[in-house]
């Protein structure tokens, strides 16, 4: 039996790997966002410092283990068993519940994460405990929940004051150095760089480097008491350095940047490591001491030694660091999480990765009377000096940036602040949402949050801020449900459980590289948003558009084949895959038409006028298309449901040819589009007249059956009668759609004033 256990722990290792894989995913968004989403440097080079960053930061962390050892248990009190099953629970919850997140786009703490599930993981070893005959013990000797609740004080504390400091801050920062920032840097540059500088190196001091192991009890001392002397001398020097540079046409603010990114990148690392591997070390140490007792008894054997201090040894803090830097280089799902920050805190209109909510709107609604409050009370010379010292045209960002390099310093200036401080207060502020609700703050103040964005970003911050909390309850519960599974189930529970894990973790994976390589991260309608030229921005749109089309039209005519199939043979399945495609369909289509909306705006004036009209006679064509499908199938999948009778023989020859002839136009008409031949697109409008004709006739067959009194039939009858009316309002639908699709393939007649007239002679 002893050696399942050592079986285990090894298991536990390797669930470490990926639990450290999954975990820099998500928690890459803390100190690359800043720099990524204002350009201070390639992206090659930001994952270069902050690779070694983080390589330096897990080798020389002592890993402050105590959280995983004795924070929420009390060891003395738990038998070897009850604490190895604790461990493998967090570990499978721990990958499945980060995975899912980084997946989503959505960054978590994993601080929240751990802590929440050793909580519940030794809720219910302790309810087991509590209700065996012999147990003297109570909850309070079992668990310690003082962990806990000062977690979920931090999480208020994080939102709420990065939050405001970061509007406050932001404001402040801007109405010094204005949007167009690189031609007001004469004294200002050494400055800002000198207090930026000190900032990060008070946070570095206070946060970073103190539990390194190079730090000894004298060193640490010796800091504490020499701290505004070390801040003022860091000052002095970093502002005549920066400024020096600033003259030598360097640009500090990417110099800020990139050194706030190694060191939020090593404090992350140094500090949140115990979240990774914290668990694997513990189990690997309470084996040892098991073993070393001679081994034999698993539930008598209690792990006193525990309250001790943890030693790690080095190899696994080398270890942990390449296996972080690896994960950092190479996960695709870190980029996904870095762009859900970047994308909600982008200066410019693109797209936006979140809808509208009810409370979004209500927020926007009353900020909106709140402006308009302060703006009626302020006096009108200092609204027009705040109006130009904030005006957003005149912003200077890099090249591509989603904000510029004065939002970005700001960013890690204030989160590394806001941390040390948290720190010197003993408040558990964590690093995920510090940096994340800074980047918020900075963004509101610097009015990235527009009237018609506004309600898309509040949506988004209320999911990621919501998502946290669910991580905390969700970590609690899984890592619940599955240490009473282990705990009743054994060793062979617990190996199961691991496995099953593994396998989510890779199917995870497949699945997101298949659906990133399904979006190709819609490189046109970025490529569009990018067109200096507005003459250049219609060909690409057209293009744009006509994928979207023919993407459409082979949707609809796979799905009415499906929903055809299943009326016409009683297939559950083929109904409940078209339900769910149709309910996606429908939020595909409101992006596409925002997205397309935007580019619309780059369009020439006169062009964007002429084929305003079409661009949304298709787009309402194609979302009235779709409400046709989800009719008719939801009709059929309740008849088929709930077993009735299935639609007589005299009915389904020509229902079948008329499903075919339907299915075939959509597909005709998705070939025309690529096509782009006018006189193809009349036949099929004419083609679209003769099966409504076809329609119609079928419906006359159905009325004088009823009229026969098909008594038996009367319920199937009706239930094809409105497939063969939506049937019928889905091919006009078609039909405007192709006419509206001719119109936009048309070349604008504007063309003909700045290109090649000749070409447009038949216009």
């Amino acid at each position: 039996m002893d050696i399942l256990f050592l079986g285990i722990v090894i298991f536990l290792f390797m669930l470490a790997v990926f639990d450290l894989s999954v975990g820099v995913s998500n928690d890459a968004v803390n100190f690359m966002t800043s720099a990524i989403g204002s350009k201070a440097a390639s992206f090659k080079k930001v994952m270069i410092v902050a690779a070694i960053g983080v390589f330096i930061g897990a080798t020389m962390s002592n890993g402050m283990m105590d959280v995983a050892r004795h924070g929420i248990f009390r060891p003395e009190n738990l038998s070897f068993y009850d604490v190895i099953a604790i461990f493998m629970a967090v570990m499978v919850t721990d990958i499945i519940l980060l995975d899912m997140f980084n997946t989503l786009g959505m960054p978590t703490s994993t601080t929240v994460s751990l802590v929440f599930e050793l909580l519940g993981a030794t809720f219910v070893v302790s309810l087991f405990k509590l209700a065996s005959p012999e147990n003297t013990l109570g909850m309070g000797d079992l668990l310690n929940t003082e962990k806990a609740l000062s977690v979920i004080m931090g999480i208020f504390l994080s939102v709420a004051i990065a939050f405001v400091f970061g509007t406050i801050v932001q404001a402040l920062s801007r109405l010094i150095f204005t949007f167009e920032y690189k031609s007001r840097l004469k004294w200002k540059a050494g400055l800002f760089g000198g207090v930026a500088c000190t900032a990060l190196v008070y946070f570095m001091l206070l946060k970073g480097i103190k539990d390194l192991t190079i730090m000894t009890p004298e060193l640490k001392a010796w800091i504490n008491t020499n701290t505004a002397m070390i801040l003022v001398s860091c000052f002095a020097a970093f502002t005549v350095i920066m400024q020096i540079l600033h003259w030598c046409k360097v640009n500090i603010f990417k110099v800020v940047v990139m050194l706030g990114t190694f060191s939020l990148a090593m404090a992350f690392a140094g500090n949140d490591l115990v979240n990774f591997i914290g668990v694997p070390l513990t189990s690997l140490a309470s084996y040892q001491d098991y073993m070393a007792s001679g081994g034999g008894n698993l539930h008598g054997f209690m792990m006193n030694s525990l309250n001790g201090p943890s030693d790690t040894p080095f190899y696994f803090l080398v270890g942990a660091g390449a296996i972080m830097v690896v994960s950092l280089a190479t996960s695709k799902k870190a980029r996904q999480v870095t762009q859900t920050t970047v994308g909600l805190s982008a200066q410019d209109q693109g797209d936006e990765m979140f809808g509208s909510s009810r409370i979004g709107r209500t927020l926007v609604r009353v900020s909106l009377s709140t402006i308009n409050w302060i703006s009626d009370h302020t006096p009108d010379n200092m609204k027009r000096w705040i109006s130009k010292r904030m005006d957003i045209t005149k912003a200077q960002p890099e090249e591509g940036a989603a904000f510029d390099l004065v939002r970005g310093s700001v960013n890690l200036m204030l989160a590394g602040i806001l941390i040390a401080w948290g720190t010197s207060m003993k408040l558990p502020l964590s690093t995920t949402f510090v940096t994340f609700m800074v980047a918020m703050g900075t963004s509101l103040a610097d009015r990235a949050w527009g009237r018609e964005s506004a309600v898309f970003r509040i949506t988004g911050v209320i999911s990621v801020i919501g998502g946290w909390f669910i991580t905390a309850g969700v970590a609690f519960i899984g890592a619940g449900i599955v240490v009473c599974l282990m705990h009743l189930g054994g060793v062979p529970v617990m190996i199961a459980g691991g496995i099953i894990a593994l396998t989510l973790l890779v199917r995870s994976n497949i699945r997101f590289r298949k659906k990133k390589s399904e979006s190709k991260n819609d490189t046109l309608f970025q490529t569009i948003l990018s067109t200096e030229n507005p003459k250049d921005v219609w060909p690409l749109l057209n293009t744009y558009i006509n994928e979207k089309q023919k993407m459409f039209l082979g949707f609809a005519a796979k799905t009415y084949a499906d929903v055809s199939d299943g009326l016409l043979n009683y297939s559950t399945k083929h109904l409940s895959r078209s339900e769910k495609a149709l309910i996606s369909e429908k939020d595909v289509l409101k992006s596409q038409r925002r997205k397309a909306t935007l580019c619309l705006r780059r369009v020439v004036p006169d062009i964007a006028i002429e084929k305003s009209t079409w661009f949304h006679l298709y787009n309402n064509m194609a979302m009235s298309m779709t409400y046709n499908l989800r009719r008719i199938n939801e009709i059929c999948k309740e008849h088929v449901d709930n077993n009735f009778r299935q639609l007589p023989t005299v009915f389904k020859d020509s229902f079948d040819s008329l499903s075919k002839k339907i299915t075939g136009i959509l597909n005709d008409s998705e070939a025309a589009i690529e096509q782009n031949n006018p006189e193809t697109i009349d036949e099929l409008r004419r083609r679209c007249d003769t099966i409504k004709n076809d329609i119609s006739r079928n419906s006359r067959q159905v009325y004088e059956h009823l009229r026969a009194g098909d008594a038996d039939n009367l319920t199937i009858l009706y239930v094809y009668l409105n497939v063969l009316q939506e049937s019928q309002e889905l091919v006009s639908s078609l039909r405007k759609m192709l006419r509206a699709s001719g119109k936009l393939n048309l070349a604008p007649a504007s063309y003909r004033s700045f290109t090649h007239p000749e070409l447009y002679k038949k216009d």
